[in-house]
């Protein structure tokens, strides 16, 4: 990671939610202007788009922490900025939203933060982006309850624990339905 990347994203987070006091929107909008910016700079490869996603969903989640935000709020902000920003061609949209969903909840560990909150967050703006993305709401969805449950997975059994109870439970009317629980039954 790059911490003048995170500490850029951190501070635009901070002062554009003082500003509105809306977190979704606030986070929607930082997230695409420094994801838009990036990758037009930098002409970025999926390696390197990887980086950057990794760089804004650390700052975000520093940010919205440090004034105090709903991090539910934060999170759904994240994923729908993450999925309005343009993408490197043939980057499939369900790596980008599992991606998006494992730095944000490794992040959120890191500073203390609810995970519970971020996860449910994270399939929320999965959910809410799909359709833009070409994808199913249902696979959307998925996708950023896998991603969440990777990274709770290697935080230890608590994490997990946490992380799996959030993302089970129904969002915007979609039931989670895990690819590896639904090749089981």
């Amino acid at each position: 990671m790059h911490a003048g990347t995170i500490e850029a994203v951190r501070e635009k987070l901070v002062v554009a939610i003082n500003e509105t006091d809306i977190v979704v929107q606030a986070t929607v909008d930082t997230v695409t202007q420094i994801l838009v910016t990036a990758i037009k700079d930098s002409g970025t490869a999926n390696a390197s788009l990887n980086d950057v996603i990794a760089d804004v969903a650390s700052g975000v989640i520093r940010g919205a922490a440090q004034v105090g935000a709903e991090l539910t709020q934060a999170a759904t902000g994240l994923m729908l900025g993450v999925l309005r920003s343009p993408t490197e061609a043939g980057t499939p949209a369900l790596h980008v939203i599992s991606h998006t969903a494992q730095i944000a909840i490794r992040e959120t560990k890191a500073i203390g933060g609810d995970l519970e909150a971020v996860a449910r967050g994270l399939v929320a703006g999965a959910i809410e982006g799909a359709r833009k993305m070409g994808v199913s709401r249902g696979e959307a969805a998925a996708a950023a309850a896998d991603g969440a449950l990777k990274a709770a997975n290697i935080l230890g059994p608590q994490a997990f624990e946490t992380v799996q109870n959030a993302v089970t439970q129904r969002v915007h009317g979609i039931a989670v339905v895990m690819k590896k629980l639904a090749e089981a039954n």
